[in-house]
């Protein structure tokens, strides 16, 4: 599984876990078999009704535009996933990691003609294999890529910060934090970082400074991380 490190217009350097081949390939199983399962119910539910030859149509359309609007409408809606890339715990984000728009969806959606319906997934795979960023052809035209949501936060990651035997100290502020304030900023900082949320970040960085009552020129992860070494370089004493 590649990784990569992306910069946000908020200055957050932050590595993304791009979603590995073989996790796509099982997120569009599931979505495959929750095709098969539409089709088998509607075919049942009308099984018992008489449809003229004039109306086949639109009980045709009635079955396959859901189908054929899938992978639009639930990464819309839900938040770059559909139910089988949340089964498997990836989504689509924008390659700054932030979330797509409805255009970003849309331009993805009608290259999975080429990527995937028309060559088999071929020229996906091969696409996949070669972009380094976990992006097929509509991705790369959107500007997203397919990232992995299942990043862990190792228990020793949260509870211990190592601090260097010479590390010299830069804010003296972080004093006013309680051993059970520092617990929590490190609690939110590790999992917001392992699962790229760098909205939490940026909001976690701002509050850090308001409290601390200082101004830095330093990054967002950068300062959280100093704040944190900093507290623990004090408290150890």
């Amino acid at each position: 599984m590649d990784n990569f490190q992306i910069e946000t217009a908020q200055n957050i350097s932050i590595q993304q876990q791009v979603a590995g081949i073989g996790e796509r390939m099982l997120a569009f199983f599931v979505d495959i078999c929750i095709y098969i399962a539409y089709v088998i119910l509607v075919m049942l539910s009308l099984s018992g009704v008489n449809i003229s030859s004039e109306d086949e149509w639109m009980y045709g359309m009635v079955i396959m535009l859901p189908m054929f609007l899938y992978h639009l409408l639930w990464e819309t809606f839900w938040n770059g996933r559909s139910p089988g890339k949340a089964a498997v715990g990836i989504r689509v984000v924008m390659l700054d990691g932030s979330n797509p728009n409805f255009s970003n969806y849309l331009i993805r959606w009608l290259l999975r003609l080429v990527d995937i319906s028309f060559t088999s997934g071929s020229v996906a795979i091969v696409t996949l294999l070669l972009s380094g960023k976990g992006q097929r052809l509509g991705d790369i035209a959107a500007k997203t890529t397919v990232i992995t949501t299942k990043g862990k936060v190792k228990f020793n990651d949260i509870i211990y910060s190592s601090v260097e035997e010479n590390y010299q100290p830069v804010y003296p502020q972080v004093t006013v934090f309680t051993d059970n304030e520092i617990q929590n900023i490190k609690t939110i900082f590790y999992r917001a970082k392992a699962k790229s949320q760098h909205h939490i970040i940026l909001k976690l960085a701002s509050k850090l400074k308001v409290v601390m009552d200082i101004e830095t020129e330093q990054k967002p992860i950068l300062f959280i991380e100093t704040v944190i070494k900093d507290y623990n370089y004090y408290t150890q004493l």
